[in-house]
């Protein structure tokens, strides 16, 4: 049986590591292209396995008009974007007047292919028929910004198939393909020079925009591919500009992640210090806000500001100055962030797999944020990098329509399945520890994460306290009995649960989402966002 491994989020620190993304360009940009060369056998699983079916329509590869049509035109782009790259060094046999027109033609052909592929959207919004705003879903905003070779088809697809796995409309961030090779240039240039792109900077003004809606009080960033590593330039420039309060709206999860670096910072450096000196530590950031609270007195008869018993004062008619305890999990600015990842993707061996186990011990490792879950499964049915026909139809498949019914939108999909009995083994398969910075950010959270599975959902809020979790710090399995037996003291002290082991799903928050659904204590108070939701 395929086993998925679990990596808990690394802890940041002081050091400046020597391959970090804040290096030198020119030895990054080696290091990347050496690396992807190390890959080589495993370039077939862009595509492969070919599963085009299991999703129907929504797979990148099924055999519809409107995938046909796309796959050709990138067919096209490439069959005139790789000898135009390979022709590059012959350019200075040619006199100047030849190469400047036989650049421009190119340009403009190539443009008019991307203009096919893309349309003029950059914003794109799923079909109502496959998820409709839902009251209890007023407060949140899903966004999706996709990966390399994605045009206006498959970028309806993607946000289509994630409406209907999450029953919630999804807003798509449109990061327009200019062809295979180019894409992947593009990914090179972004990931090692730190260069914002248009797409970048306009993704940006989306998300910022949508932080600050008072209306919402939490936004859902997922992201794909080199999606991943301009959503990490976005995320970067949020951590600089936005306050506290407006960023603890924001989860992020990310597919096959590209990206060299993941950012989250510490709220405090006591947080921070307590997880470098004691990672097994299961510790909680306290912060406490006072709020002055002015009650007016319209008739002017209590210059005071007192509110007489008669209109509903009570302890604090005296004094109106109250003090609120705010307790955040983890101590991070973002509380909640998942990387998912095949094994046999080489995108992810090159993205999120290359930093996440990157050699034990080592005090100049790079810094890359969020808990990740590993999917070694059989390269014969499971892995590859599309979204919807490889990472989606594998970790968060559908539910065909017994008796060949229309489903939700005329889909034939009753939405995503549920257990191992609905056709969703990823999620039913037992969790095996893994390496570093599976200490205390990544096991606290996600042992959170699970009480509040285990808990059920709607139900009312346990008062958390301090426990001990487990701190993992080479790269190696992790033994089992020990694991798991500080997990269950930590599950004793929360619930009084006891499990031998964990499985997907009582550790994916993503999970909670799917069909509609709110992880535990996500519900909503008099339009405040919870600073602490687990």
């Amino acid at each position: 049986m395929a086993g998925t491994k679990f990596y808990g989020s690394q802890v940041g620190g002081r050091s400046v590591t020597p391959r970090s993304y804040t290096g030198s360009p020119l030895k990054l940009l080696r290091h990347d292209i050496l690396s992807a060369f190390s890959f080589y056998q495993l370039l077939p699983n862009i595509i492969m396995p070919l599963n085009p079916c299991r999703s129907g329509k929504f797979c990148e590869l099924y055999p519809s008009a409107a995938n046909l049509w796309a796959m050709f035109l990138h067919l096209l782009l490439f069959c005139m974007q790789l000898p135009f790259m390979l022709s590059i060094p012959f350019w200075l046999l040619f006199p100047v007047w030849m190469v400047v027109i036989g650049v421009v033609v190119f340009a403009l052909v190539n443009n008019a292919l991307c203009f096919l592929l893309n349309g003029s959207r950059l914003r794109f919004a799923s079909e109502p028929r496959y998820a409709e705003v839902k009251e209890e879903h007023e407060h949140e905003q899903w966004i999706f910004l996709n990966g390399v070779a994605v045009g206006k088809h498959w970028m309806q697809s993607n946000i289509n198939r994630l409406a209907l796995t999450f029953g919630r409309p999804v807003l798509g961030v449109h990061n327009k393909t200019s062809g295979i090779i180019f894409d992947v240039l593009q990914c090179l240039i972004q990931r090692n020079f730190t260069y914002a792109t248009m797409d970048i900077r306009d993704g940006y003004k989306i998300v910022k925009s949508t932080l600050y809606n008072p209306n919402l009080t939490k936004v859902i960033f997922i992201l794909h591919s080199q999606g991943a590593i301009e959503g990490g330039m976005i995320l970067d420039w949020l951590l600089q500009e936005l306050p506290q309060d407006l960023l603890s709206k924001l989860e992020i999860y990310t597919f096959g992640n590209a990206a060299n670096h993941f950012n989250n910072p510490h709220l405090h450096l006591l947080s921070q210090s307590a997880a470098l000196q004691n990672p097994r530590r299961f510790t909680l950031t306290r912060t406490r806000t006072h709020i002055i609270k002015h009650e007016h007195n319209h008739n002017n008869a209590n210059p005071r500001g007192d509110v007489d018993a008669d209109e509903g004062g009570d302890v604090n008619k005296k004094n109106p100055q109250t003090h609120e305890t705010n307790t955040t999990p983890q101590g991070k600015t973002i509380h909640h962030i998942e990387h998912y990842a095949h094994t046999s993707d080489p995108v992810s061996r090159w993205g999120v797999l290359q930093f996440i186990t990157f050699p034990p011990l080592s005090a100049t490792a790079p810094r890359f944020m969020g808990r990740v879950f590993e999917y070694a499964g059989a390269s014969a049915s499971h892995g590859g990098h599309q979204f919807c026909m490889h990472y989606l139809d594998t970790m968060f498949p559908l539910l065909k329509c017994e008796d060949g019914g229309s489903g939700i939108g005329g889909s034939g999909f009753e939405g995503c399945a549920d257990g191992d009995a609905g056709g969703n083994a990823f999620m039913e398969q037992d969790v095996e520890w893994w390496g570093r910075g599976a200490g205390r950010e990544g096991l606290e959270s996600s042992s959170l994460s699970a009480a509040g599975r285990f808990a059920g959902e709607g139900e009312g809020e346990g008062e958390v306290g301090m426990g001990v979790g487990v701190g993992i710090n080479e790269m190696s399995p992790v033994s089992t009995s020990s694991t798991m037996n500080a997990l269950r003291g930590e599950f004793e002290n929360w619930r009084g649960l006891k499990k031998e082991r964990y499985k997907v799903q009582e550790l994916s928050r993503l999970w909670l989402y799917r069909n509609g659904r709110s992880p535990r204590k996500d519900a909503v108070d008099a339009g405040i966002a919870r600073m602490a939701t687990i």
